[in-house]
């Protein structure tokens, strides 16, 4: 497909999209500096429905925010989620007396951000529930640890739970329904070619004569490739029978009994033409009505969620008598969730009304925050120059890195590995050579908070998520475990506090050794520093790690619906892990200049 764009590249891009998605509904306030579209009118007696997720999905999902909708929305970096701090600033700008629903799909990056963002809420005293849809049926129920991927019709359960938020549901319930929408979906993908991301010199591309099945909204490689592709009538038919089909062991989801009523849904990915769309919904119609006897009671068809110019679609079916018996909610009122009107872009599918006010209005301005103040009786002080030292070779050497790191992560899946440890490192030089100096002092906690701050607020994606957590654990029990230093020394601080990152880490991701993630790295790091108190020991633990990843297939992320690698050919590494073994061995080199 056509590597040509408006904008030659991604930078600044985001926020000037969602300057222009905003125009289209006056109403809405933009948070610029932390990506967050939201509703300054919505009323703090209901419950405050929260969602978002990579760019490059529009209009989802700040193109949902709005009455009887979603009340705020983040967005982060094209294909990598939002950070901790930007879904916290949603959270803080649509304040609610009966609490907050995050409502996320089911993708690493976002559950470790927003189930972050939701105990940081729920540690304020705050009620805070996430809700993780997943509807995607290619990936069956076999052979996977993550569970269902989430494709757009996560959208109809937000509209359907905004609808329910507006009369007055609490959060408890507003969950449980949620969850019962959630369960009577089945939807699939398929795609003609992958989409382009404006400024990327590499991405993946289809032959001519291929169709791939069970792709997913991030450029990832489907479940099937069809060769010769097959025609509009045999794709559909093939999709629909993933679908719908209930004695499939991997994938009947969801029974559908004689005259159960339906929702069809159906998502332009962003490059298929409104021609097609509409031949693709004609032929869905009529492939369900003469073969599984199913005549849907709603259609909703167009750019739902998309994956910026790719010719893509996916294909969703709710079973709405399936939500009603298992919800205290009856078949009227679940369709009535469905038609309450409003001032979104759902209307693009369901009709709609806008309304105008001054754009000046719209963009504010979020208050500048105070530099955190490090307690000296709780600090852990080192020779600033050696600090400094390790710092910066640790981050020139993954600078470096990145077009690696990012090479390789786009053969695996959406290819922001390499960037999102770009920007933190440079983001790290910055504050290194910056007004605060934050190495001059030989503050090592200092230097964990900023980097507490830089993972949180410039660093989305899987890796951002992951890191956050274990710097924080590990600031927090360096700083608890001082006495350690003076009886043990500070090698063994340092262990121990290794330990309890890890440890509390793994209450946030099922990843363990061999599944081909970053923690292919941390994990022999730490239990080598745990048993030999040497940093040697541990770097040596941590380069083997990331090495053996080369013959690992991934159980986890993304690169889980690659089917890569089961042919026994070696892959490239991962590139978390090979990212988080950069930084560690630059930091011992540094150590032995």
């Amino acid at each position: 497909m056509s590597k040509r764009h408006l904008f030659s590249s991604l930078e600044g891009l985001v926020p000037k999209a969602l300057r222009g998605i905003v125009a289209s509904n006056p109403r809405l306030n933009l948070d610029e500096t932390n990506r967050v579209v939201f509703d300054p009118e919505s009323p703090k007696s209901i419950v405050s429905i929260i969602s978002g997720g990579g760019s490059g999905h529009e209009p989802a999902w700040s193109g949902y925010v709005g009455t009887n909708m979603l009340a705020a929305a983040v967005g982060g970096d094209v294909f990598a989620s939002p950070s901790t701090k930007q879904i916290l600033a949603a959270v803080e700008a649509v304040p609610s007396d009966k609490g907050t629903l995050l409502v996320i799909t089911n993708y690493t990056g976002d559950c470790l951000h927003f189930g972050l963002a939701a105990e940081k809420t729920k540690a304020k005293g705050n009620p805070c529930r996430m809700l993780i849809c997943g509807d995607d049926v290619s990936i069956g129920k076999q052979g996977s640890l993550v569970g269902r991927r989430g494709l757009a019709a996560q959208i109809g359960v937000l509209k359907v739970l905004g609808a329910a938020a507006a009369e007055g549901l609490s959060l408890g319930e507003l969950f449980d329904l949620g969850t019962a929408v959630n369960d009577q979906i089945v939807s699939i993908a398929a795609t003609l070619d992958h989409c382009h991301v404006p400024g990327r010199t590499e991405h993946g591309a289809l032959d001519p004569d291929v169709v791939e099945i069970g792709t997913g909204p991030h450029n990832e490689p489907g479940y099937k490739k069809l060769s010769p592709a097959p025609s509009a009538e045999g794709l559909v038919k093939e999709m629909l029978r993933y679908c719908l089909d209930e004695t499939d062991p991997v994938r009947g989801y969801v029974k559908f009994n004689p005259g159960d009523e339906t929702v069809l849904l159906v998502s332009n990915f962003g490059g298929m033409s409104n021609l097609e769309m509409g031949g693709l919904v004609d032929e869905l119609l009529q492939q369900l009505l003469a073969d599984w006897n199913i005549e849907p009671v709603r259609v909703y068809a167009g750019s739902i969620e998309t994956s910026l110019n790719a010719p893509a679609f996916s294909v969703s079916v709710i079973n709405l008598s399936g939500v009603a018996a298992t919800s205290p909610y009856s078949l009227d009122q679940i369709k009535g969730f469905f038609d309450l009107k409003t001032d979104t872009a759902w209307e693009a599918v369901a009709g709609s009304q806008i309304y105008r006010r001054p754009r000046a209005d719209q963009l504010v301005q979020p208050p500048v925050e105070e530099r955190k103040v490090i307690d000296e009786a709780r600090d852990i002080k080192i020779d600033p120059v050696l600090l400094e030292r390790m710092l910066r070779r640790a981050c020139n050497d993954l600078i470096k890195s990145e077009p690696d790191l990012t090479r390789w992560d786009t053969i695996m899946g959406d290819g922001d590995c390499g960037l999102t440890l770009e920007t933190g490192a440079k983001a790290l030089l910055e504050a290194i050579d910056g007004p605060h100096k934050i190495a001059a002092k030989g503050s090592v906690i200092e230097v964990l908070t900023e980097l507490e701050e830089i993972l949180e607020g410039k660093m989305g994606g899987t890796l951002g998520g992951i890191l956050g957590i274990f710097f924080v654990s590990m600031r927090t029990a360096l700083q608890e475990n001082l006495e350690l230093a003076k009886t043990e020394g500070l090698v063994s601080l340092w262990s121990k506090a290794l330990s309890h990152a890890i440890h509390h880490l793994e209450q946030y991701t099922p990843a363990k050794i061999g599944d081909r993630t970053v923690m292919d790295t941390l994990i022999p790091f730490v239990e080598a520093m745990a048993a030999t108190k040497s940093l040697k020991e541990g770097v040596a633990a941590a380069v083997a790690g990331s090495e053996n990843t080369k013959k690992l297939k991934a159980r986890l992320g993304r690169a889980t619906y690659v089917g890569t690698g089961t042919d026994g050919k070696e892959l490239p590494p991962d590139p978390g892990a090979w990212g988080a073994m950069v930084v560690i061995q630059g930091l011992l080199a540094a150590i032995s200049e």
